[in-house]
């Protein structure tokens, strides 16, 4: 199969025509709570490019939410056809397979701190915060928890309760879990909690602390706007958990794996959580969750959680195969040298547009926030709306998180070169919506 030039290529007016009977079926059958911010179908991956049905091919800045970390490169496709060949499903459940163990050994090895970790596998990052909420109420004997707003772990009945991103997620549904949400820090526009004292009085103001079972956090908000926290924040926090009992829960979800350019962006600020879940890149597009738990944590027995395909042989191959090429491949040192190149041409693109007016992240997890003015901060999610749609039309795969920010988020092994196109796409996409609105 041919490898595409760098400039993506849009003959149609999109939706082109395969595309548009897709989407019919889908909109006539589906589940109709999907929501996709343009009408797109993918049809095949080359590098870090997607052709949709109609053979126009787009430069991906999405990686599937995260989850496509790798692509599907020959060393990938021979792994996928190897295991087949041998055997597609036994997990930890019924027969096992000597991937599983194997790479609970290694996440143990990679995880914060040097005590023994032990890890269980599920499908998903919502299966994963469930796991984790279930063992903290078993462990700790308490049942409520703390979250942040703007947070997003999940949204089945356990996870949606520490979910506070976006009302529509959480209308009408019901929630398992008792969840006091409070401020996550905002640097950008100076709000959220400013010290040890505040972040403790907001905590208890409803509850003592013997009631928490755990604080459920992400190092760095993922759809709730990519937003970064000082790192006195998150070791304050620490400390406050150790002092009270209280279980540490890491949601590296859309964070962990060499995404923010550490193997745990909880490295970053040199903290142990209690409790580390990570999914999405986990598994390189196959459905990996993880649950990784201090030693002490683990307590409970034998037959008291399960998963049927949750660690299955090809889900534990792909991780495994992510996790020597992070160790000793030089993925790691790639992802930040990236990462900071592109952070790097957008505060020179933020100097020379209007509409810019935060740049931040970490490795290759970076937000562009989108103001309607640079002195009030305003939101111009309008206009972002905008910007991600028109950027689509122009060869371009975003996403958007927050009320006004999108996200550089591409596979991990993109290129500089391939950067600067898509670098290039957002500098004349922003000109052209900057005008109209």
């Amino acid at each position: 199969m041919d490898k595409p030039s760098l400039a993506p290529k849009v003959s149609f007016s999109l939706p082109g025509p395969k595309v548009q009977e897709c989407l019919a079926r889908e909109e006539r059958y589906g589940p109709r709570c999907n929501d996709r911010p343009y009408p797109f179908i993918a049809d095949r991956r080359i590098g870090r490019y997607i052709y949709d049905l109609d053979d126009n091919y787009f430069l991906d800045f999405s990686a599937g939410l995260g989850a496509d970390s790798m692509g599907n490169d020959p060393r990938i496709q021979q792994i996928i056809v190897e295991q087949a060949g041998k055997i597609i499903h036994s997990t930890g459940l019924d027969h096992g397979h000597e991937y599983y163990g194997a790479l609970c050994e290694k996440l143990s090895e990679i995880s914060p701190g040097n005590g023994t970790r032990r890890t269980f596998f599920s499908n998903s990052g919502t299966e994963a915060i469930e796991c984790a909420a279930k063992i903290a109420t078993y462990h700790t004997g308490r049942q409520r928890f703390l979250a942040f707003y703007r947070g997003f772990h999940g949204r089945s009945t356990g996870s949606l309760s520490f979910t506070a991103s976006h009302p529509k997620q959480q209308e009408g549904f019901c929630t398992s879990y008792d969840v006091t949400h409070i401020a996550y820090p905002d640097t950008y526009r100076n709000t959220g909690l400013d010290s040890l004292e505040k972040l403790e009085q907001e905590l208890f103001c409803q509850h003592a602390p013997s009631a928490y079972a755990g604080i459920v956090f992400e190092p760095m908000q993922g759809e709730g706007g990519y937003r970064v926290p000082p790192t006195w924040f998150m070791r304050q926090m620490e400390s406050l958990c150790k002092n009270h009992g209280i279980l540490l829960i890491a949601d590296e979800v859309q964070t962990g794996m060499g995404r923010t350019g550490k193997i745990f962006c909880s490295d970053h600020y040199n903290i142990n959580p209690d409790i580390i879940i990570t999914a999405k890149g986990l598994g390189n597009g196959t459905a990996l969750g993880a649950t990784i738990m201090k030693e002490e944590v683990a307590s409970w027995s034998d037959g008291s959680h399960g998963s049927t395909n949750g660690g299955n042989p090809i889900a534990c191959r792909m991780a495994l195969e992510l996790i020597d090429r992070l160790q000793n491949h030089g993925l790691l040192n790639h992802i930040n040298s990236v990462g900071n190149h592109i952070q790097k041409r957008m505060r020179e693109l933020q100097a020379c547009h209007s509409s810019i007016g935060d740049v931040r992240g970490k490795g290759l997890m970076i937000g562009i926030e989108l103001v309607k003015d640079k002195h009030t901060k305003a939101v111009a999610q309008e206009l972002r709306d905008r910007f991600v749609y028109r950027a689509f039309e122009n060869g371009l795969l975003l996403f958007p998180c927050g009320p006004s920010t999108f996200r550089i988020l591409p596979p991990l092994t993109i290129t500089k070169d391939e950067a600067d196109v898509g670098l290039d796409i957002i500098d004349h996409t922003l000109t052209e919506v900057e005008k109209e609105l």
